[in-house]
């Protein structure tokens, strides 16, 4: 303690850190940031060429559950491309997919995310088309 002398008077002065206060003199451990979910390995699904060929196209929404260990858990159809084939193969697709988990605290954790497939009928038509084409007006 540090004594100082004013008018006649002594006033006892401490010198004191945070630990006089209640807090612990070590550091506290840092907290890791959270991470997001993150597409690893995303092979696309297969786009039937008689449907590429035909325009039909479209985006399937689906409802992905990522679990700890980056794979798909549960998947649901959260909103169609317009097309049941295009969708199967939408839910197909993904159920093969990787992810690098999210995490809370260092620690993975389950999350769920809404994951877009498109499929976009290719410009211009490759070759193969005008074969199919001229098959499907055939009727055969």
């Amino acid at each position: 303690m540090q004594r100082v002398v004013l008018h006649g008077w002594v006033v006892g002065l401490a010198v004191a850190g945070l630990a006089g206060c209640g807090g612990s003199s070590e550091p506290a451990a840092p907290v890791a940031a959270p991470t997001e979910v993150a597409a690893v390995k995303t092979p696309p699904p297969e786009y039937p060429v008689e449907l590429a060929c035909q325009g039909i196209g479209g985006t399937s929404t689906l409802k992905v559950v990522v679990g700890t260990d980056g794979t798909p858990g549960e998947i649901t159809l959260a909103s169609s491309s317009g097309n049941g084939d295009l969708d199967h193969r939408a839910l197909q697709a993904v159920t093969k997919w990787q992810f690098k988990a999210a995490t809370r605290a260092g620690q993975p954790v389950p999350t769920t995310i809404q994951v877009p497939v498109s499929f976009n009928p290719p410009q211009p038509k490759p070759d193969e088309c005008f074969a199919i084409e001229e098959r499907l007006r055939r009727g055969g």
